[in-house]
């Protein structure tokens, strides 16, 4: 329960108690003078703890990356100015499935109904503009009054748990003060909401699919809801069961263990390695579970699946080639065809060799590093169980086409794509998970958006790993169109020289690599130092991108290009 303030218990309490009951121990934002009555209830509480960052945009975006690791986040932010700063990351997380609960402070229930012309409005009186423009992004909303704060709070939360997307709460001033009465019973859990009629349908037709096919020729290509539907355990019990070949999008990334050696890769359609594309396409059966595809994750919608002979799992369905079952959950779908596939006791594929990573010969060490050296070098660095956070652009598509070791977490955001997203991710996805080392991957264009943030890092003493790429401005826009153009130009910072002036009394040291060697020692360097803050400002030259951005750069360049 909430340490109350006072002797009474509040909406404020009550909204507190609630949030630590859906897992969540932190609450990100900025201080308004609309929520600092409502922080102090934050900071009261024993189970939560008060994040503070450099601007409300950041803060959703730590949000972001905290709610991927944990399943649900929470957000403060003042009414107007702030949440409308912490909008277009709150539209990030509902694109992508991150559920974040936006607490907004706004001004009394009396200053409102007397319409008075306040600060952080738009000087007209009315106070819902603001929540209705977040209609489209959250998947509930309530301007939460004395009488129904409770039942309210409890709405929003459960529907932003169960629908795996963010949720709106417009807290008065006053409001939050009001008496309340605490919780009477715990949430309820949420439910499957597979009709056992259609699952039992779906099993039978998957079963009649499948009789033909032997392990060794089935394959699974995994996406996104299978994590965000809590499916990953499922998901990895079907490919255990059986041996099966299996792939993931980009998307998916680090959804399954790429050590283990029926991982084949990234699927991205035409854009895909051959060998990839070939377990995918070819498959006697194929098995896609939680994939969503986009326009960067499939090669410009160049996948080719066999239509026929593909069983398809979405959050909510269950497709047998051209037959569709639900509400099928994709969790029990899973299962379902774990015990088909462990029924029949076959063996399964045959193992990927091991792929070593490479390793720079003592004469490289002098040569310029580029994109191919730099992931490299990068994928060999990563350890077992680190959270690596990569930023649209050449840091995501170069690392992404590299294996993981086992239980590291892959994030970035293909969907929404918003540059700059993985610096303050990073600091929420590391609180998310304690003990655990972040490396983060980051564009120079992208890492000037939100790298405020970075004084956040090292105010919590995080021990992460930065690799700034210095490519001199935005080289993912320069491929598409324009690399001459000065709309692609951005300002030359001394990236190496930032942990000094954002921690001066940080454990934390800057450095500036321009060769294969530089950057061997550098990493040789944090490792030898793992609770250290390290920048890493990593120059490659710039018209340089890894081999998947480039194929892509290409299709888009196509897709967007202005007739004329």
């Amino acid at each position: 329960m909430a340490d109350s303030l006072t002797s009474g218990y509040t909406v404020a309490d009550y909204l507190m108690d609630r949030l630590v009951e859906i897992g969540v121990d932190r609450v990100f934002g900025v201080p308004g003078d609309f929520t600092l009555g409502l922080l102090d209830h934050v900071t009261a509480h024993r189970g939560l703890t008060w994040t503070g960052c450099a601007n409300e945009l950041n803060a959703g975006y730590a949000a972001d990356g905290y709610g991927r690791m944990r399943g649900m986040a929470a957000l403060c932010t003042t009414f107007g100015v702030g949440e409308l700063s912490a909008i277009n990351a709150l539209a990030g997380s509902y694109a992508e499935h991150v559920p974040v609960i936006e607490i907004v402070g706004a001004p009394a229930t009396s200053a409102q109904a007397a319409h008075r012309i306040l600060h952080h409005s738009l000087g007209d009186g009315v106070f819902t503009h603001f929540m209705d423009l977040h209609a489209d992004v959250t998947c509930a909303r309530a301007s939460l009054t004395a009488a129904d704060a409770e039942a309210e709070i409890d709405r929003v939360l459960l529907t932003a748990r169960d629908r795996r997307l963010p949720g709106y709460l417009l807290l008065p001033v006053d409001v939050a003060g009001a008496p309340a009465t605490p919780p009477a019973g715990a949430l309820p859990p949420p439910q499957d909401a597979t009709d056992p009629t259609a699952l039992d349908a779906f099993t039978r037709a998957a079963a009649r699919l499948l009789q033909d096919v032997p392990n060794r020729d089935i394959s699974v290509l995994g996406g996104v809801l299978v994590h965000r539907t809590g499916g990953s355990a499922a998901f990895a019990g079907l490919i255990t069961a059986g041996g099966l070949d299996h792939a993931t999008t980009l998307w998916g990334k680090s959804l399954f263990d790429e050590s283990d050696p029926t991982y084949r890769g990234i699927y991205a359609g035409a854009a895909s390695d051959p060998a990839v594309r070939g377990v995918i396409e070819d498959a006697g059966a194929l098995v896609v579970a939680g994939v969503q595809f986009t326009d960067l994750t499939s090669g410009f919608f160049s996948q080719h699946l066999p239509r026929a002979r593909t069983v398809e799992l979405g959050a909510g369905s269950a497709s047998v080639g051209d037959e569709l079952f639900e509400p099928v959950t994709l969790p029990a779908a899973l299962r379902a065809l774990t015990a088909l596939i462990a029924a029949r006791g076959e063996a399964g594929a045959d193992p990927t060799p091991e792929v070593a990573q490479p390793v720079p010969a003592a004469d490289d060490r002098a040569q310029v590093l580029g994109q191919r050296s730099l992931w490299d070098q990068v994928a060999g660095f990563v350890r077992p169980g680190d959270i690596v956070v990569a930023d649209q652009g050449t840091a995501f598509y170069g690392m992404a086409t590299h294996r993981l070791p086992t239980g590291v977490t892959f994030l970035g955001q293909p969907l929404w794509a918003s540059i700059g997203y993985s610096v303050p991710a990073v600091l929420g996805a590391c609180l998310a998970g304690p003990g655990r080392r972040g490396v983060l991957l980051v564009g120079d264009g992208a890492a000037q958006m939100t790298l405020t943030e970075l004084a956040t890092v090292l105010r919590h003493g995080l021990p992460a790993v930065v690799i700034v790429v210095d490519n001199d401005g935005y080289t993912i826009e320069r491929a598409i169109h324009g690399p001459d153009e000065p709309y692609n130009d951005i300002a030359r910072l001394d990236w190496a020289a930032l942990p000094a002036t954002f921690g001066p009394d940080a454990d934390a040291r800057g450095v500036r690599v321009d060769t294969v060697g530089e950057l061997a020692d550098a990493l040789a360097d944090a490792t030898a130092h793992p609770g250290r803050f390290t920048l890493i400002q990593a120059v490659v030259p710039r018209d340089d991108i890894p081999p998947l951005l480039d194929t892509l750069a290409r299709a888009a360049a196509g897709a967007n290009r202005v007739p004329g």
